[in-house]
């Protein structure tokens, strides 16, 4: 099977490997429109299928033959490239990319790529911009198709982000290519597919701080939040690393776990909720945050809700401490665990069982200022007690 990246000025750009690929294929698959550039020949052409994994199940079946798939630009910017590779052996593939979108539109800015996000967004909500949108910021993203553009303009306007600066682009790299530029406020007219759009992020709405403990306001909550300082202390017991799992027990507003998945885009969590309104509040948080889609939310009380959940990277525990839920765990072979406890009870639970597993104690107690009378004072409140167990 090869893999060919096709532009807009179709067979005429391709090198000579991917149009000797051509001649010599017996099935050349792809969309539509990738099929429509390739000139007629005794290859069978088949349109690539809806939903987009009966195409693999299509390919499985054509293994042994001689096959090319047809892919926009480089298969493996936020192509069916990497999804082929994951499927597939190494020797049942090759892969003979074109010029990326993202190449061809940084031609046409003068941005550096190497400090320019670029994100797929030809298959995701626009959320996933929300952790980078920032005064300054410069973000390359692919859309979905035309109409999508003024329906980025108006998530950068309900966002505070109006007067970035957006260069609309269509059909780069062919003789038919177009440029729009204007900020998302006025941004105006019809797109025609393929798009993709250079960003410049400018406006006065609320960025993300990089760092651990976003304001509490970031989340819709009915008070069941672990506060931003212990929040921050909670992650960095965590210790989020790329690639792995965490399993949150009692996820009240979900912030804990949303943080860890900010920490990398590679993070994945589960999330544990008895209560089926604040399951709906996670995840609407994670939605807003532009996490939901690497989230995993289960309904119900814990332990009984983590009968077949894979153990997970680490494991964080903000309620319904009980013995029955500090023995499974325990027992699970998560590398990290962080149980925090506010009441008497659960503080005596965690004492317990740090004299039996081991690891660390920590109370965390804060004070902030209030009025008293005519002057200030300090407002203490309730002390946390953090166990924390590195396996």
């Amino acid at each position: 099977m090869t893999i060919i990246g096709i532009g807009e000025d179709g067979v005429e750009g391709l090198t000579a490997p991917s149009q000797v690929a051509l001649i010599n294929a017996a099935i050349i698959i792809g969309p539509p429109r990738h099929l429509a550039m390739i000139p007629k020949n005794q290859a069978q052409h088949m349109e690539w299928p809806s939903p987009f994994s009966k195409g693999i199940e299509i390919l499985s079946a054509l293994r042994g033959q001689s096959v090319v798939v047809l892919t926009s630009g480089d298969p493996f910017w936020f192509g069916a490239g990497t999804i082929i590779a994951q499927r597939f052996d190494d020797a049942e593939w090759n892969a003979l990319p074109a010029l990326s979108c993202f190449s061809l539109a940084a031609a046409q800015t003068g941005w550096a790529l190497d400090k320019t996000i670029c994100i797929g967004l030809h298959a995701a909500p626009f959320t996933k911009l929300r952790r980078n949108l920032a005064q300054g910021v410069k973000i390359i993203a692919t859309l979905r198709d035309g109409d999508a553009v003024p329906e980025l303009a108006k998530y950068l306007k309900s966002r505070g982000f109006g007067k970035s600066q957006l260069t609309i682009m269509e059909r780069l790299g062919s003789r038919a290519e177009k440029l729009t530029s204007g900020s998302a406020e006025n941004i105006d007219g019809t797109f025609e597919h393929p798009v993709c759009v250079a960003i410049c992020v400018a406006g006065d709405g609320p960025a993300l701080t990089s760092a651990t403990g976003l304001p509490d306001d970031t989340f819709v909550h009915d008070n069941q939040i672990t506060k931003r300082p212990i929040r921050a202390i909670t992650i960095s017991s965590l210790a989020p690393l790329p690639n792995q799992n965490l399993l949150d027990i009692g996820g009240g507003s979900g912030s804990v776990s949303i943080e860890w998945l900010l920490a990398h885009p590679s993070t994945q969590a589960t999330v544990v909720e008895k209560r089926r309104d604040r399951a709906e509040r996670i995840l609407q948080n994670a939605e807003v945050l532009g996490v939901a889609d690497r989230m995993t939310i289960i309904e119900g009380p814990a332990p009984d809700a983590l009968v077949g959940v894979e153990s997970p990277d680490a494991i964080f525990v903000g309620g319904g401490l009980a013995p029955e839920l500090l023995d499974v765990v325990t027992d699970m072979s998560a590398s990290r665990l962080v149980v925090n406890a506010v009441t008497l009870e659960g503080e005596s639970l965690l004492v317990e069982y740090h004299a039996k597993h081991g690891g660390e104690l920590m109370r965390i107690e804060l004070a902030e200022s209030r009025p008293l009378g005519p002057k200030r004072g300090w407002a203490a409140s309730f002390p946390i007690v953090q166990w924390s167990l590195l396996k």
